[in-house]
């Protein structure tokens, strides 16, 4: 149907541009990426907010996922390998810089696990980039918590609350296993974890020269997590 299709798009293009942008960019910049007109974004969602809280809660939700992959890996002996893996994971995807802005201001979760470790998945994509991303969600319709329905209403803002609060309780979980083993340093947070996730270089405009300048810097921050660092 042509109103999934372009939902599709607009979600696609709302994930790139703010991602590139932040969430201050206007709507007008997603409606043109996204090769709709500004009214079809607005018949999705009524208002900017409600397209900002759906698409941090779906990469919040992604995000806590992975981070549940990366604990049981850690969990099996492994713990710089599973929080490495997230962090390069979630760095490499552009998650990090869709977080919701309400996650910095939470308090510090050191030493304080996640109430619920989510469901798994197997997946890097970032959600809305594969088989079972944007069709998943626009499937999923009105009855689905924080989906748009008709009239483009996202979930209620205390889920973004929630959502933040096991996001950050799962890093934490990863954090002091990797501390706790001696690979990961001391005054390491997991607010530190986060900032490297979300951390990306200049634009560069040369798709070769921003993926080598991306990874350049990751692996310098991932050196500076390290004890001895």
């Amino acid at each position: 149907m042509d109103a999934q299709r372009n939902l599709r798009h607009v979600l696609s293009a709302a994930r790139d541009v703010f991602g590139e942008q932040g969430y201050g960019a206007p709507m007008e910049e997603v409606a043109r990426r996204a090769r709709v007109g500004v009214g079809t974004v607005y018949r999705r969602f009524p208002n900017k907010e409600a397209l900002v809280r759906y698409i941090a809660e779906e990469q919040t939700r992604w995000l806590t996922e992975r981070a549940a992959e990366a604990l049981a890996v850690a969990s099996a002996g492994e713990p710089w390998r599973g929080l490495e893996g997230f962090v390069r994971g979630s760095a490499a995807s552009g998650s990090g810089r869709l977080l919701p802005p309400e996650l910095w201001w939470l308090p510090p979760v050191e030493e304080r696990g996640a109430e619920r470790v989510p469901r798994q998945r197997g997946s890097w994509e970032r959600p809305g980039d594969g088989a079972g991303g944007a069709e998943g969600v626009v499937e999923s319709g009105a009855g689905a918590a924080g989906a748009p329905g008709a009239d483009g209403a996202a979930g209620p803002a205390g889920g973004e609350r929630r959502g933040a609060a096991e996001l950050l309780g799962t890093v934490g979980q990863l954090v002091e296993r990797a501390r706790s083993a001696g690979e990961l340093r001391a005054d390491v947070t997991v607010a530190d974890v986060m900032l490297v996730i979300a951390a990306a270089p200049p634009r560069l405009g040369d798709q070769e020269r921003q993926e080598a300048a991306a990874e350049r810097l990751l692996e310098v921050l991932l050196r500076g997590l390290r004890p001895g660092a």
